[in-house]
Protein backbone atom coordinates (compact mmCIF):
# COMPACT_ATOMS: atom_id res chain seq x y z
CA UNK A 1 0.00 0.00 0.00
CA UNK A 2 1.19 3.50 -0.89
CA UNK A 3 -0.11 6.27 1.37
CA UNK A 4 0.03 10.05 1.00
CA UNK A 5 -0.89 12.00 4.14
CA UNK A 6 -1.76 15.67 3.74
CA UNK A 7 -2.64 16.20 7.42
CA UNK A 8 0.07 16.38 10.11
CA UNK A 9 -2.15 14.60 12.65
CA UNK A 10 -2.82 11.78 10.19
CA UNK A 11 0.89 11.45 9.41
CA UNK A 12 1.61 11.00 13.10
CA UNK A 13 -1.18 8.45 13.37
CA UNK A 14 0.08 6.36 10.45
CA UNK A 15 3.45 6.14 12.17
CA UNK A 16 1.92 5.43 15.58
CA UNK A 17 0.01 2.52 14.05
CA UNK A 18 3.26 1.04 12.76
CA UNK A 19 2.60 1.82 9.10
CA UNK A 20 5.31 4.44 8.50
CA UNK A 21 6.82 2.34 5.71
CA UNK A 22 3.64 2.83 3.67
CA UNK A 23 4.06 6.63 3.58
CA UNK A 24 5.37 7.89 0.25
CA UNK A 25 4.36 11.56 0.47
CA UNK A 26 3.24 14.19 2.99
CA UNK A 27 2.14 17.81 3.18
CA UNK A 28 4.51 20.75 3.60
CA UNK A 29 3.31 20.98 7.23
CA UNK A 30 4.05 17.39 8.28
CA UNK A 31 7.02 17.43 10.65
CA UNK A 32 6.58 14.59 13.15
CA UNK A 33 7.99 12.08 13.69
CA UNK A 34 11.23 13.63 12.35
CA UNK A 35 11.82 10.92 9.74
CA UNK A 36 8.81 12.06 7.68
CA UNK A 37 10.74 15.22 6.75
CA UNK A 38 12.59 13.21 4.10
CA UNK A 39 9.39 12.28 2.26
CA UNK A 40 8.21 14.12 -0.83
CA UNK A 41 6.00 17.15 -0.24
CA UNK A 42 2.71 17.11 -2.12
CA UNK A 43 1.30 20.51 -1.06
CA UNK A 44 2.45 24.10 -0.62
CA UNK A 45 0.91 27.30 0.79
CA UNK A 46 -0.18 30.16 -1.43
CA UNK A 47 0.41 32.82 1.24
CA UNK A 48 3.38 33.97 3.30
CA UNK A 49 3.14 31.63 6.29
CA UNK A 50 6.19 33.07 8.05
CA UNK A 51 4.66 36.48 8.77
CA UNK A 52 3.14 37.85 11.96
CA UNK A 53 -0.25 36.81 13.32
CA UNK A 54 -1.78 40.00 11.93
CA UNK A 55 -0.25 39.66 8.46
CA UNK A 56 -1.26 36.00 8.19
CA UNK A 57 -4.80 36.83 9.29
CA UNK A 58 -5.03 39.60 6.69
CA UNK A 59 -3.76 37.32 3.92
CA UNK A 60 -6.19 34.57 4.87
CA UNK A 61 -9.18 36.92 5.05
CA UNK A 62 -8.28 38.45 1.69
CA UNK A 63 -7.97 35.05 0.01
CA UNK A 64 -11.22 33.76 1.48
CA UNK A 65 -13.07 36.91 0.42
CA UNK A 66 -11.84 36.40 -3.16
CA UNK A 67 -12.59 32.68 -3.10
CA UNK A 68 -8.94 31.83 -3.58
CA UNK A 69 -7.39 28.65 -2.13
CA UNK A 70 -4.86 29.01 0.67
CA UNK A 71 -2.99 25.85 -0.31
CA UNK A 72 -2.45 23.88 -3.48
CA UNK A 73 -1.73 20.28 -4.29
CA UNK A 74 1.22 19.58 -6.59
CA UNK A 75 -0.33 17.48 -9.37
CA UNK A 76 2.94 16.27 -10.87
CA UNK A 77 4.06 14.96 -7.50
CA UNK A 78 0.73 13.28 -6.86
CA UNK A 79 0.87 11.61 -10.27
CA UNK A 80 4.43 10.42 -9.70
CA UNK A 81 3.66 8.90 -6.31
CA UNK A 82 0.62 6.89 -7.50
CA UNK A 83 -0.92 6.52 -4.04
CA UNK A 84 -3.52 3.95 -3.08
CA UNK A 85 -4.80 6.09 -0.19
CA UNK A 86 -4.67 9.85 0.40
CA UNK A 87 -5.45 11.18 3.89
CA UNK A 88 -6.98 14.67 3.92
CA UNK A 89 -9.18 16.87 6.11
CA UNK A 90 -12.41 18.77 5.61
CA UNK A 91 -12.66 20.38 9.04
CA UNK A 92 -10.97 23.74 8.35
CA UNK A 93 -10.02 25.33 5.05
CA UNK A 94 -7.54 27.60 6.86
CA UNK A 95 -5.54 24.90 8.63
CA UNK A 96 -4.69 22.58 5.72
CA UNK A 97 -5.53 21.66 2.15
CA UNK A 98 -9.29 20.94 1.86
CA UNK A 99 -10.41 17.48 0.75
CA UNK A 100 -12.25 18.95 -2.24
CA UNK A 101 -8.98 20.03 -3.87
CA UNK A 102 -7.59 16.51 -3.65
CA UNK A 103 -10.76 15.09 -5.17
CA UNK A 104 -10.54 17.61 -8.01
CA UNK A 105 -6.90 16.66 -8.61
CA UNK A 106 -7.81 12.97 -8.62
CA UNK A 107 -10.43 13.55 -11.31
CA UNK A 108 -8.18 15.81 -13.40
CA UNK A 109 -5.27 13.35 -13.27
CA UNK A 110 -7.55 10.33 -13.78
CA UNK A 111 -6.02 8.58 -10.82
CA UNK A 112 -7.67 5.86 -8.76
CA UNK A 113 -7.02 6.28 -5.06
CA UNK A 114 -9.16 6.29 -1.94
CA UNK A 115 -9.67 9.66 -0.26
CA UNK A 116 -10.00 9.34 3.53
CA UNK A 117 -11.35 12.48 5.18
CA UNK A 118 -10.66 13.57 8.75
CA UNK A 119 -13.11 16.04 10.26
CA UNK A 120 -12.90 15.94 14.06
CA UNK A 121 -14.40 18.77 16.11
CA UNK A 122 -14.29 17.05 19.49
CA UNK A 123 -12.63 14.09 21.19
CA UNK A 124 -15.22 11.63 19.92
CA UNK A 125 -14.52 12.87 16.42
CA UNK A 126 -10.79 12.33 16.94
CA UNK A 127 -11.40 8.70 17.93
CA UNK A 128 -13.61 8.21 14.89
CA UNK A 129 -10.90 9.66 12.64
CA UNK A 130 -8.32 7.32 14.18
CA UNK A 131 -10.53 4.32 13.44
CA UNK A 132 -11.29 5.50 9.90
CA UNK A 133 -7.59 5.86 9.07
CA UNK A 134 -6.76 2.48 10.60
CA UNK A 135 -9.48 0.79 8.55
CA UNK A 136 -8.14 2.39 5.37
CA UNK A 137 -4.65 1.12 6.21
CA UNK A 138 -5.92 -2.40 6.80
CA UNK A 139 -5.20 -2.41 10.53
CA UNK A 140 -8.63 -1.81 12.01
CA UNK A 141 -8.06 -3.99 15.06
CA UNK A 142 -4.83 -2.17 15.92
CA UNK A 143 -6.63 1.13 15.44
CA UNK A 144 -9.41 0.21 17.85
CA UNK A 145 -6.87 -0.87 20.44
CA UNK A 146 -4.95 2.36 19.95
CA UNK A 147 -8.12 4.38 20.55
CA UNK A 148 -8.84 2.42 23.73
CA UNK A 149 -5.31 3.07 24.95
CA UNK A 150 -5.63 6.82 24.32
CA UNK A 151 -9.00 6.95 26.07
CA UNK A 152 -7.55 5.06 29.03
CA UNK A 153 -4.65 7.48 29.33
CA UNK A 154 -7.00 10.47 29.27
CA UNK A 155 -9.16 8.84 31.91
CA UNK A 156 -6.07 8.47 34.09
CA UNK A 157 -5.48 12.21 33.76
CA UNK A 158 -9.10 12.92 34.66
CA UNK A 159 -8.96 10.71 37.76
CA UNK A 160 -5.84 12.47 39.00
CA UNK A 161 -7.15 16.00 38.50
CA UNK A 162 -10.47 15.02 40.13
CA UNK A 163 -8.55 15.18 43.41
CA UNK A 164 -7.98 18.94 42.98
CA UNK A 165 -9.60 21.20 45.56
CA UNK A 166 -10.08 24.02 43.05
CA UNK A 167 -10.54 24.16 39.30
CA UNK A 168 -9.34 27.49 37.83
CA UNK A 169 -11.14 29.40 35.08
CA UNK A 170 -9.10 28.86 31.90
CA UNK A 171 -8.95 30.69 28.59
CA UNK A 172 -7.03 29.18 25.67
CA UNK A 173 -6.12 31.44 22.75
CA UNK A 174 -5.58 29.77 19.39
CA UNK A 175 -4.55 33.00 17.67
CA UNK A 176 -3.00 36.22 18.95
CA UNK A 177 -3.78 39.08 16.59
CA UNK A 178 -6.71 39.22 16.47
CA UNK A 179 -7.29 37.01 19.53
CA UNK A 180 -9.18 33.79 18.84
CA UNK A 181 -10.55 31.47 21.51
CA UNK A 182 -9.66 27.81 21.02
CA UNK A 183 -12.72 25.62 20.54
CA UNK A 184 -13.30 22.11 19.17
CA UNK A 185 -11.75 19.56 21.58
CA UNK A 186 -9.95 22.13 23.76
CA UNK A 187 -12.81 22.67 26.27
CA UNK A 188 -12.88 18.90 26.83
CA UNK A 189 -9.13 18.81 27.40
CA UNK A 190 -9.36 21.70 29.86
CA UNK A 191 -12.04 19.81 31.80
CA UNK A 192 -9.98 16.60 31.85
CA UNK A 193 -6.94 18.61 32.99
CA UNK A 194 -8.74 20.10 35.97
CA UNK A 195 -9.94 23.47 34.76
CA UNK A 196 -13.12 25.32 33.78
CA UNK A 197 -13.13 26.39 30.13
CA UNK A 198 -14.12 29.98 29.33
CA UNK A 199 -15.81 31.35 26.18
CA UNK A 200 -15.78 28.00 24.36
CA UNK A 201 -18.01 24.94 24.20
CA UNK A 202 -16.96 21.39 23.19
CA UNK A 203 -17.38 20.75 19.48
CA UNK A 204 -17.83 24.40 18.51
CA UNK A 205 -15.28 25.98 16.19
CA UNK A 206 -12.63 28.38 17.42
CA UNK A 207 -13.83 31.98 17.16
CA UNK A 208 -12.50 35.55 17.22
CA UNK A 209 -12.95 37.44 20.48
CA UNK A 210 -12.28 41.02 21.59
CA UNK A 211 -10.18 41.92 24.61
CA UNK A 212 -13.05 43.49 26.53
CA UNK A 213 -14.93 40.19 26.39
CA UNK A 214 -11.80 38.38 27.54
CA UNK A 215 -11.43 40.81 30.46
CA UNK A 216 -15.06 40.32 31.43
CA UNK A 217 -14.55 36.53 31.46
CA UNK A 218 -11.75 37.05 34.04
CA UNK A 219 -9.50 34.09 33.18
CA UNK A 220 -7.42 32.88 36.12
CA UNK A 221 -5.17 30.96 33.73
CA UNK A 222 -4.39 32.13 30.19
CA UNK A 223 -2.77 29.68 27.79
CA UNK A 224 -1.39 30.88 24.44
CA UNK A 225 -1.35 28.15 21.79
CA UNK A 226 -1.42 29.79 18.34
CA UNK A 227 -2.23 27.35 15.55
CA UNK A 228 0.94 26.41 13.72
CA UNK A 229 3.25 28.37 16.04
CA UNK A 230 6.06 26.82 18.09
CA UNK A 231 6.88 28.47 21.42
CA UNK A 232 9.64 30.71 20.07
CA UNK A 233 7.39 32.25 17.45
CA UNK A 234 4.68 33.00 20.00
CA UNK A 235 7.17 34.60 22.37
CA UNK A 236 8.27 36.90 19.57
CA UNK A 237 4.73 38.35 19.39
CA UNK A 238 4.06 38.93 23.08
CA UNK A 239 4.41 42.70 22.66
CA UNK A 240 1.25 42.61 20.55
CA UNK A 241 -0.65 41.22 23.54
CA UNK A 242 0.97 43.59 26.02
CA UNK A 243 -0.19 46.49 23.84
CA UNK A 244 -3.82 45.58 24.52
CA UNK A 245 -5.22 48.06 27.06
CA UNK A 246 -6.74 45.35 29.25
CA UNK A 247 -3.71 43.03 29.27
CA UNK A 248 -2.31 44.07 32.65
CA UNK A 249 -5.80 43.86 34.19
CA UNK A 250 -6.36 40.21 33.34
CA UNK A 251 -6.33 38.05 36.50
CA UNK A 252 -4.11 35.45 34.80
CA UNK A 253 -1.52 38.11 33.96
CA UNK A 254 -1.64 39.70 37.42
CA UNK A 255 -1.30 36.29 39.10
CA UNK A 256 1.57 35.13 36.91
CA UNK A 257 -0.43 32.29 35.38
CA UNK A 258 -0.04 33.10 31.69
CA UNK A 259 1.72 30.40 29.70
CA UNK A 260 2.99 29.90 26.17
CA UNK A 261 2.72 26.36 24.83
CA UNK A 262 3.62 24.61 21.59
CA UNK A 263 0.32 24.83 19.76
CA UNK A 264 1.84 23.47 16.57
CA UNK A 265 3.03 20.20 18.10
CA UNK A 266 0.24 19.55 20.56
CA UNK A 267 -3.09 21.27 21.16
CA UNK A 268 -4.13 22.22 17.63
CA UNK A 269 -3.13 18.88 16.14
CA UNK A 270 -5.79 16.17 16.65
CA UNK A 271 -3.38 13.27 16.46
CA UNK A 272 -1.76 10.79 18.85
CA UNK A 273 -0.17 13.58 20.91
CA UNK A 274 -3.60 14.77 22.03
CA UNK A 275 -2.94 12.72 25.17
CA UNK A 276 0.31 14.60 25.75
CA UNK A 277 -1.65 17.84 25.30
CA UNK A 278 -3.98 16.87 28.15
CA UNK A 279 -1.03 16.05 30.39
CA UNK A 280 0.65 19.39 29.65
CA UNK A 281 -2.58 21.20 30.48
CA UNK A 282 -2.92 19.22 33.71
CA UNK A 283 0.61 20.16 34.69
CA UNK A 284 -0.15 23.85 34.15
CA UNK A 285 -3.60 23.88 35.73
CA UNK A 286 -2.95 21.51 38.63
CA UNK A 287 0.81 21.70 39.25
CA UNK A 288 0.48 20.31 42.76
CA UNK A 289 -0.86 17.07 41.32
CA UNK A 290 0.52 16.92 37.80
CA UNK A 291 3.71 18.98 37.41
CA UNK A 292 5.64 15.78 36.66
CA UNK A 293 3.72 15.53 33.37
CA UNK A 294 5.28 18.70 31.94
CA UNK A 295 7.94 17.70 29.39
CA UNK A 296 10.90 20.02 28.96
CA UNK A 297 10.38 22.59 26.23
CA UNK A 298 6.61 22.14 26.05
CA UNK A 299 5.71 25.40 27.81
CA UNK A 300 7.02 28.68 29.15
CA UNK A 301 5.63 31.12 31.72
CA UNK A 302 5.08 34.67 30.51
CA UNK A 303 6.98 36.97 32.84
CA UNK A 304 5.59 40.45 33.41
Amino acid sequence: MRVVSLVPAATELVCALGRAAALVGVSHECDFPPEVSTLRKVTRPRFEATGTSRSIDEQVRRALALGEPLYEVLPDMLRALLPDVVLVQDQCQVCALPASQVEEARAALRLQFEVVKLHAHDLEGIWSDFARVADALGCGAEGRQFVENCQGELEAVRKRTARARYRPAVLCLEWLDPPMVAGNWMPELVDIAGGRSLLAEPGNSSRPCDWETILAAAPEVLILMPCGFPIERTLAELDVLRAAQVWSRLPAVRNGRTYVTDGNAYFNRPGPRIVDSARILAGLLQPGLCAHWLPDGSWQRVAE
